[in-house]
């Protein structure tokens, strides 16, 4: 605490002398002793600082160049959905507008900068108006900006809008808590029952209302499948804080707000496996792999274990800072031909089949062991059989 003392002292001290020195170069500029260092910009100064100008915006173009250069492969690539690539497009032409404007009107800033530096002789032009250059920098902007907006309320539209779209639309509810996702589809019926927290109890972890008729065939996992080619509702729910549900490979992303329903729909284009083929993708996995590899070779003179090698997935991911692990709140997410995505889900048990197993098990009798061993439940073949933890069980039966 003395050492801390003592720095602050020191600093301030030097502030105050800093300070004096200041207040003693103003009083010799006031008393007519103008020096090199008084101060004022003189013609050496402003041309000093104009050269600097043309530094900085040569420094602006190289870095952009360079930030091209290095991190251009680090864009998301191949969209796989079917709004994505309007919403690319959207991107790009916005972008390169972007930089366009950017390049020309910051070279203009600092090439007038230095032209018009200070000089001694030099009188300021007194230039009132011009009514033709007010008209043109005003109605290009208007006539840009209204293009991007308008283009952007027809993606917009056409990416939110999903009334009277498929009939055959798969329905799915991605479930947010604290840090994990749990996801519902819609059975044989293509309806979602009706779900509340209230409802939350042992492998019911998501609160589904068992007593609406179209819970009955709903199913519960915990890994996202989707299929190829088929519009895609999803309802979003959240337990408890704000989450965003976020899938970047298919450019779809919606908050998911505690109290209300929100939702979003898109078609999947392109299965996992085809996008592990895809060009832009093999060089992102060879990248990864390289720098694991490295890591590994690290790990491995340290005595630990190497790491597994990276294999392209998509995944759903949260993109809001909702708490301490946000950043393990990731699920893993598969697109599949429609006719394998479809027996994996008929492979699923139904929430309700699961709640009646999990309730016949805790309802099992109880069987002594003997020798003052604590009881276990026995099943329906008297065979020995621990008392099920209902997440444990929640879990197990959505894998």
């Amino acid at each position: 605490m003395t050492s801390l003392l003592v720095i602050v002292v020191v600093v301030l001290l030097g502030i105050a002398i800093w300070q004096l020195t200041k207040i003693f170069d103003l009083t010799q500029v006031g008393a007519g002793h103008a020096s090199e260092d008084s101060g004022i910009a003189n013609p050496r100064d402003n041309n000093i600082q104009g050269y600097f100008h043309f530094i900085f915006l040569g420094f602006i173009y190289l870095i952009t160049i360079f930030s091209f250069w290095k991190y251009g492969s680090v864009l998301l690539g191949t969209s796989a959905s079917e709004h994505g690539p309007d919403y690319d497009n959207l991107m790009l032409i916005s972008m390169v507008l972007i930089f366009f404007v950017q390049t020309i009107t910051q070279f203009l800033l600092y090439y007038f900068a230095f032209k018009y530096r200070g000089k001694g002789d030099r009188v300021a032009f007194y230039y009132a108006d011009n009514d033709k250059l007010e008209f043109l920098w005003t109605i290009i902007p208007v006539i840009v900006l209204a293009g991007l907006i308008l283009y952007g309320l027809y993606a917009w539209t056409n990416i939110m809008f999903i009334e009277d779209k498929d009939k055959d639309a798969l329905y799915v509810e991605v479930y947010a808590k604290q840090f994990s996702w749990e996801v519902r589809y819609a059975g044989a019926d293509g309806v979602l029952g009706k779900a509340n927290i209230r409802y939350i109890d042992g492998v019911n972890t998501m609160g589904v209302d068992m007593s609406d008729p179209y819970a009955q065939d709903d199913i519960t996992v915990n890994e996202l499948h989707l299929p190829k080619g088929r519009q895609v509702i999803f309802k979003f729910r959240s337990q408890d804080v704000l989450h965003s549900a976020y899938m970047p490979h298919f450019r779809a992303q919606m908050n998911v707000v505690p109290g209300m329903v929100t939702e979003f729909a898109f078609t999947p284009t392109i299965t996992t496996h085809e996008m592990r083929d895809d060009a832009g993708i093999m060089a992102k996995v060879d990248k990864i792999n390289k720098i694991r590899s490295k890591r590994s070779a690290d790990l491995m003179a340290e005595g630990g274990q190497a790491l597994e090698p990276y294999i392209f997935d998509y995944f759903l991911t949260c993109n809001k800072i909702c708490g301490q692990s946000h950043y393990n709140m990731q699920m893993k997410l598969v697109v599949d031909e429609e006719n394998a995505f479809n027996g994996w889900l008929k492979d699923k048990t139904t929430l309700a089949a699961a709640i009646k197993e999990s309730k016949k098990e805790a309802a099992a009798p109880i069987v002594p062991m003997g020798d003052g061993a604590p009881a276990k439940p026995a099943d329906s073949t008297n065979t020995a059989a621990t008392k099920p933890d209902s997440t444990a069980v929640a879990q197990a039966t959505k894998k």
